[in-house]
């Protein structure tokens, strides 16, 4: 048997989605599993041992640049990339009109949610099968009983994102205890107040455990840097792709983190994690794992450094 599966976008959605590749490995193990996702989410799948191919799309980045003769080469390569493949089943755990758009290129009965539980109702008319899952568990849940409604086996399968770090070389991270700072996230509304990571910073320094904070860009370099000046001993990472970021969060004791999909990647990794919520409700898209996990505030009500500072010590007295 021969599967594709479409979970494209984001990193949080995409992470939320490995589960259903142990799943599927666990009730087929002579499945091929194939993954279509976006381009800087690429290296996600790519952890899962159970992944064969992954098809990259750009489809954010060919919105930008409709106007560009490349970008529509580019469209007719991916395209023909996608057709080529007979697939058995395509499973469209998206749920959007633009991942089943997606799924019509590809050749095989296609399977998702019905218009009542898609996230995009008319997403539905694009799919062979649909099946009714109910829109109030989490995405991780949802994720898996789509595909074991779709290809009939238990819906309590043991939780399995089946991924580890990929073995490197941090030769700039010194020896010890380390806490990675998810300080950076999509929307300024979920940031936590600088004030509040500069207290956790020196609390978690005075115990003996060297702070990093990954950056992506120069806005989020600028606010580390701010942030690193008031801790001592802590650290700015040098730039990082999703492996680097992998290998460093496996070394950490701890990584806390606003509501950013990287939060999700330490979960998926069981790596202690602690996500901090601001602007937004984790009931259904906070993390979510078998290690130790806390989501921590919520929509208008994000929490204070003592509760942070105190599930911290929590993780390290252990």
């Amino acid at each position: 048997m021969h599967i594709l599966l479409l979970k494209t976008s984001s990193l949080g959605d995409v992470i939320h989605n490995l589960p259903v590749v142990s799943d599927l490995r666990r009730s087929f193990p002579e499945a091929a599993i194939d993954w279509c996702v976006e381009e800087n989410f690429a290296d996600i799948p790519r952890l899962h041992p159970a992944v064969g191919e992954v098809i990259p799309i750009a489809i954010r980045r060919w919105r930008r640049q409709l106007g560009r003769f490349a970008t529509w080469h580019e469209l007719r390569d991916f395209g023909q990339r996608l057709h080529a493949k007979a697939y058995d089943f395509i499973l469209d755990t998206q749920g959007l009109v633009k991942s089943a758009l997606v799924s019509r290129l590809a050749r095989g009965r296609r399977l998702g949610y019905a218009a009542e539980a898609a996230r995009e109702s008319l997403a539905a008319y694009f799919y062979d099968d649909t099946f009714v899952i109910p829109p109030n568990v989490h995405a991780v849940q949802r994720n898996r009983w789509l595909a074991a409604a779709a290809f009939d086996y238990p819906v309590d399968l043991p939780l399995d994102f089946g991924i580890s770090a990929p073995a490197m070389d941090i030769g700039w991270l010194p020896a010890g205890r380390v806490a990675v700072l998810l300080t950076a996230t999509s929307r300024d509304d979920k940031l936590w107040d600088e004030v509040h990571w500069r207290a956790l910073g020196r609390e978690l320094s005075r115990n003996g455990v060297t702070t990093v904070l990954p950056a992506g860009n120069a806005h989020e370099r600028e606010r580390a840097e701010r942030i690193v000046s008031a801790v001592d001993g802590a650290i700015v990472a040098p730039p990082l792709g999703l492996r680097e970021i992998a290998a460093l969060l496996a070394r950490a004791s701890v990584a806390i983190g606003v509501d950013t999909g990287l939060a999700h990647l330490a979960a998926a990794l069981r790596v202690p994690v602690i996500a901090l919520y601001v602007a937004t409700d984790p009931a259904l898209t906070g993390v979510f794992g078998n290690g130790f996990v806390r989501n921590l505030g919520n929509a208008g009500t994000p929490p204070g450094p003592a509760a942070v500072i105190a599930a911290a010590e929590r993780v390290l007295r252990q």
